[in-house]
């Protein structure tokens, strides 16, 4: 904000690189654009810095596709887990703290980032995973 305030013929070019971005736009073009914008202070959907380690960590294995699937197991692993977690007794929200002894309220924007900086390594569509996520809930329809 002090920045934009001081600077706004540096930052308002970036602001609207920003904005120009959409789910179309070439992967390598976008995280050139978010690690600008990161670096600049400006919040981005996909952190490009995750992306990298997340790209570099990368397994040699037999395809690229194991390490696709592996992602998508992680959310289900996830998604499974949830209610377990909800129903932990340190899941108990704390007002001394403002949160929860167990950092859940931590969880959903950790789930949302990782999951954006995994599927952009895999160039895969996003919002379709994270709708996908949210469909998925234990057997039996418990909650």
């Amino acid at each position: 904000q002090v920045f934009s305030h001081h600077c706004p013929f540096l930052m308002g070019p970036i602001e609207c690189l920003t904005d120009v971005v959409t789910p179309d736009t070439d992967i390598q073009v976008t995280l050139s654009i978010f690690e600008l914008a990161s670096a600049a202070g400006i919040p981005c959907e996909v952190d490009p810095a995750l992306v990298a380690v997340l790209a570099g960590s990368k397994t040699d294995g037999p395809s690229p596709e194991e390490d696709y699937k592996v992602a998508c197991l992680l959310l289900v692993f996830v998604a499974v887990s949830l209610p377990l977690l909800a129903s932990d007794p340190a899941s108990v929200y704390n007002t001394e703290m403002d949160g929860y002894n167990n950092n859940i309220h931590c969880l959903a924007k950790a789930i949302i980032h990782v999951s954006a900086a995994l599927f952009t390594v895999h160039n895969k569509n996003i919002e379709a995973h994270l709708k996908e996520f949210l469909l998925v809930r234990p057997a039996g329809g418990e909650a």
